[in-house]
């Protein structure tokens, strides 16, 4: 009875803490806690513990009610393409990497974030390198690295 009571434990502490990898959440939160409905205003915003809420078994953390209810009324608009990795990593090389959240773009009303450490600003090279193929090439990685 202490054994299975012991693996239901495990069980269910698995399911509820596991990460969801078709998702770049550090800490826990996608977007490295920065409010996705922000960059709608084209602004990069730290979001709130307090203000979280949970899509799609990922945590999401907004700067204000309002963002947080206005994502709550259409979650699927702002959640970042390519489960919030890098879109130009998924593009060119078909791999997920993480991202600068400050690092982003909306472009036909998606939201897509990019890496930009280490003298590396993947944004600038998307721009640069034709954005449109690009996209077209991290939609058809995407689909295939996505679990």
């Amino acid at each position: 009875m202490n054994r299975i009571l012991t693996f239901s434990i495990l069980f269910i502490s698995f399911t509820v803490f596991a990460q969801n990898e078709n998702y770049n959440t550090k800490k826990g939160v996608i977007a490295n806690g920065y409010d996705v409905v922000a960059y709608f205003s084209n602004t990069a915003v730290k979001g709130n513990k307090k203000l979280s809420h949970t899509y799609d078994n990922v945590v999401f953390q907004f700067s204000t009610e309002e963002n947080l209810n206005t994502f709550k009324a259409n979650p699927k608009k702002y959640v970042p393409q390519y489960g919030g990795y890098c879109a130009y990593a998924i593009g060119v090389k078909g791999e997920k990497v993480g991202i600068n959240p400050k690092t982003f773009e909306i472009r036909d009303g998606k939201l897509y974030l990019f890496y930009n450490s280490w003298g590396t600003n993947t944004l600038e090279l998307w721009l640069n390198e034709n954005p449109e193929e690009l996209k077209v090439k991290a939609d058809k990685n995407w689909s295939s690295i996505k679990k």
